[in-house]
Order: C-alpha cells, then structure tokens, then sequence
C-alpha cells in the first residue's frame, strides 16, 4: 500500500496528490505554513487523512517554537486556525485538531516545551495508526454487505490515497475483493480535479482490482444497462440526522440508485460523524475557484471570463442512504438514532 504521509524530526512527507498519476512523488512541509498549504491546494485530500496531516502540522508548529512559555497557547491557537482555515467542510480536521488541543491543554502546565511537542508528535502518531486500523474495520464490515460477483459504482476517491491506508469506501472494495466478490468497479471520473479518474483508477489499477473508467454523465446509462449492483461512496461530514456530505456529484448518484433500486452506501469512520450539526443543510460547503472548472492543468476549457459555480461538496439527505458503514458495524435508519448510539453520545 502506498505511503501517503510520515513525520520525521525534519518534517512533514507528504504525497503530493496534485501530479497522480503522472508522478509520484512527495514534498517535505518543515512548517505549519507548508501543511496548511498542502491541504488547501489539494496536495493532500481525503477527510481523514486531512485530518491526521494537520495533526501532524500542529506538532511540527510545536516543535519550532522556541519563544516563551507565556505565549504558547496563543501560538498553539494561531497554528491551530491556520489548519482549520484550509478546508472548511471534512469535520475529521477539525476532529483532529480539537484532538490535539486538549493534548496540548493536559501538558501546557506540567511538561517543558520540549515535551509537549514529544506529546503532540506521539498523539499525531497514534492518530495515523488508528486510522489504519478503522478502515481495515470498516472494510471488513462493508464486504458482508456485498455478494460474489458485485458490481459497485463510486465517484471521487475514498481509498488509501485519501486516508492513511486502506480506505474507507474502496476499504469496503478492497476487502471484498480479497474475497473474489468484486467482478467490476465502476468509477466516475469526478468533475472537475478527475480524482476518480486519476486516483481511484490509478489506485484500484495497482491492487489488480478490475475497474471500468466512466464519465460522470455516463452514470446513469450504465445503471439503466443493469451494470451496478450498488454504489459506495466515502463521507466528509455526516450530520446528526445521517444527511451526509461528500465530493459533488454524490446526490446526484444517490437519486439514480434510488430510481433504478440499488442500495447506496457510504463508508466512513465514526470521526466524520457530527452530532452537533442537526441536518445537511447545516453543513458548510467549501466552493472553491473558478478556475478548476474553467481550465484543466493549465489548459483553458472554456471562455477565461466565464461565470463559474465550483461546490466542492453536495449534501445527500439521509433518506436516500441504505446503510452507512463505520468501523463499529452498518447502521440503518432511523439515523438520528443508531448515530447517537454507536457514537456513544
């Protein structure tokens, strides 16, 4: 499985998701300034693995900081802005961040400045290591929903390249493949960055795992064609009510398996989950330049001046989501319940 992050005493390594599948290559972030630009330029994506790489910030931040220990918390609150500036829609950074806030709160009286930045570097750590482990459990979960032969559709990229290993939807794919039930993954190509088309081919490609590339606007042909028997797709936020965030062009994919029946899943570990947000509605959706839609790496698509429209993001209500696979099991609606319960709030 590939590496998609690791932290050294001289920084951050990151994978640099912008240049798949053309290259692969990864860049050093020696400040929080770098992880807080990775992150918003796409360098890295992916709700969870946002969320551990700005944890990782925060420990580098720490670690260069060498003023007084009065100022400390200030600049423990700056850094800590900057990396929750970046994207404003995975609540798995913000997760990650409060997560290392009270680390940070339990050690600010007791330990030197060395030792709270040993503390928050070992709390990072962990977080990478737990992810792991959750989308291998997510995986494992996911597949017993799937039979010999499935056909499965996906859009954007919800696999290791996203988190720190494994994946969270193409966790469910993955494990289900070791278990020769996957006969074809379909993935949409995902307007207007192409992270199917780039990442979740180039990913499934390398796994051996048979995958069919698609435009987004081909997803409903080949539903009607009886070619997919269910769509999984990953979550950036899951609303108290199961409304659930995701890459643009989800709902779009949520409303045809509804027309056509097919069971529409979404995979994600119990740290997207948002209980103090009521409904999808709620959810602040990060829109992004215009640019990305009206050119493609430099080459330019349409008219330069053209008014553009660029939601990261689209809500899908709850009611359109058949199961919603976490580490802990599959919940079923109602989800204002079966949330609340299996996150134990």
């Amino acid at each position: 499985m590939i590496k998609t992050l690791d932290f050294t005493d001289d920084g951050v390594t990151i994978l640099d998701q912008s240049l798949l599948p053309e290259k692969v290559e990864y860049i050093k972030c020696r400040m929080v300034e770098d992880v807080a630009g990775a992150i918003k330029a796409l360098k890295v994506r992916g709700a969870p693995l946002i969320g551990v790489t700005a944890a990782f910030g925060l420990a580098l931040a720490m670690a260069a900081y060498e003023n007084d220990s009065d100022t400390m918390p200030q600049y423990f609150a700056q850094a800590k802005a900057q990396l929750a500036s970046t994207r404003p829609t995975a609540v798995n950074l913000f997760w990650a961040l409060e997560r290392m806030e009270q680390v940070f709160k339990a050690a600010y009286n007791n330990g030197s400045r060395k030792q709270i930045g040993a503390l928050l570097k070992d709390e990072a750590i962990k977080m990478l290591n737990e992810d792991i482990a959750v989308n291998q459990a997510i995986g494992a979960k996911g597949q017993e929903l799937l039979a010999a032969g499935s056909r499965l559709m996906t859009i954007c990229n919800a696999g290791a390249l996203a988190t720190c290993g494994y994946g969270t939807a193409l966790g469910v794919i993955r494990a289900a493949a070791r278990q020769g039930k996957i006969d074809r993954v379909w993935a949409c190509e995902t307007r207007p960055v192409l992270q199917g088309a780039r990442l979740t081919v180039w990913e499934l490609m390398e796994d051996k795992i048979p995958v069919t590339l698609i435009s987004d606007n081909m997803a409903a042909y080949v539903m009607q064609l009886g070619q997919v028997d269910a769509v999984i797709v990953g979550a950036d936020r899951i609303a108290a009510n199961g409304d659930t965030a995701n890459k643009i062009g989800t709902y779009g994919l949520a409303v045809l398996a509804a027309y056509h029946h097919l069971p529409f899943y979404v995979a994600a570990p119990l740290s997207t989950l948002d209980l103090q947000t009521g409904e999808g509605v709620d959810i602040p959706i990060e829109e992004r330049p215009g640019d990305e839609i009206r050119q493609y790496r430099g080459v330019q698509l349409t008219v330069p001046q053209a008014d553009v429209f660029n939601p990261a993001f689209d809500i899908t209500p709850q009611h359109l989501i058949s199961g919603i696979i976490t580490e802990k099991g599959v919940l079923k609606p109602p989800y204002i319940e079966t949330l609340k319960q299996m996150s134990g709030k």
